[in-house]
């Protein structure tokens, strides 16, 4: 058995209140968990208008599917226009 875990940060522009950030955080962590049957978090940064920090986690059989499963929900993430994507840190354990 595989845990990945990967931390995306985040710049929300435009959402200068913590309503409008909220708003899509809320739907891009819903999108994840339905798409890749992830479990999604908002680990950091919640009170703080315009960046977010996201945190997905994925237990597998494999470090090869963990890591390609990761890759998905990173080109997911990377692809939202709504955001801009920053660091991410990825841990295999």
């Amino acid at each position: 058995m595989v845990v990945g875990v990967q931390t995306f940060t985040l710049s929300v522009p435009g959402a200068s209140s913590l309503k409008a950030k909220r708003s899509v955080v809320k739907s891009l962590k819903d999108r994840l968990h339905r798409r890749f049957n992830v479990s999604v978090a908002e680990t950091g940064l919640q009170d703080t208008p315009g960046r977010a920090e996201l945190t997905v986690a994925v237990v597998a059989g494999s470090r090869s599917h963990a890591d390609a499963l990761l890759d998905r929900a990173d080109a997911f993430v990377a692809a939202e226009p709504r955001v801009v994507l920053g660091p991410v840190r990825r841990d295999i354990y």
